[in-house]
């Protein structure tokens, strides 16, 4: 299927590893002009050699946090125009709510809510001058069925997605930008594996036994890829997902139980 993309701009963050590294090869592959951040330059760049190795677009790097003013401006400001947004960035660590601070908190929301909401408030209304622009933003499987150990996650990720449940209801989707959620489930990514092994270590287990354990509670009995999880997100940026807007996209395998 031809997405329909091609020539188009993307702006993919935190993408030098993980899932914004399978969203971002989906894209280039598609022939989408890629900007991609994060902030360790090292794997950025290794990343960016992949993308040009496609041949397919051209590909800018910018190393730096994008969770913070000067990073999203940087990022900005190397993409001529974002057609595509890919909003991503790492996840607060795991643990107990009595011992996280007000700071925590703050760099958790700054992280995983406001940045996304300053990068559309930067991007949308030019999107719809040019009618066409679309928004994914990456949360987590979380956001339906919260997970324990990770409270300023499901936090922050919540309160993104309400936001976004009202935005892109707005006139935005009569110019054809649509601002949708996509929630990963179990993927094999290092954060995954950070979130296991802590699980691991306070219930007292073998963080090798608790990895097998998580993976058989899956109904594909397997954990994702970065590069399914990509290519489902290239499709969100397609021209035939453009009366599709305002929803959450569970890709976990089958693991969330319920109906809806």
């Amino acid at each position: 299927m031809d997405l329909g993309i091609e020539g188009k701009w993307a702006l993919v963050c935190a993408a030098s590893k993980g899932l914004g590294k399978g969203c971002a090869l989906a894209l280039a592959r598609e022939g989408v002009n890629v900007v991609i951040t994060a902030r360790g330059a090292e794997a950025l760049e290794a990343t960016a050699a992949e993308l040009r190795a496609l041949k397919r677009g051209e590909v800018r790097t910018v190393a730096g946090d994008i969770t913070t003013p000067a990073g999203r401006e940087a990022a900005l400001a190397a993409c001529p125009q974002v057609d595509i947004l890919v909003n991503n960035a790492g996840g607060p660590p795991p643990g107990d709510f009595r011992d996280w601070s007000r700071d925590a908190w703050i760099q958790a929301l700054d992280a995983n809510m406001l940045t996304p909401i300053e990068l559309m408030k930067a991007t949308v209304d030019a999107m719809a001058g040019r009618g066409y622009g679309r928004v994914v933003n990456i949360t987590s499987g979380a956001v339906k069925a919260p997970i324990g150990v990770l409270g300023l996650s499901n936090g922050a990720r919540s309160g993104l997605t309400g936001f976004v449940a009202g935005l892109a209801r707005s006139n935005l989707a009569a110019k054809n930008v649509t601002i949708n959620g996509l929630l990963p489930g179990a993927f094999d990514t290092d954060r995954l594996r950070t979130t296991v092994r802590a699980g691991a270590q306070k219930a007292g287990q073998d963080a090798d036994a608790a990895w097998d354990t998580r993976r058989k509670a899956i109904p594909a009995q397997r954990f994702g890829t970065a590069e399914e999880f990509g290519a489902f997100c290239a499709f969100l940026c397609s021209r035939q997902a453009g009366y599709l807007t305002g929803q959450n996209i569970l890709l976990d395998g089958g693991a969330y139980p319920g109906t809806f």
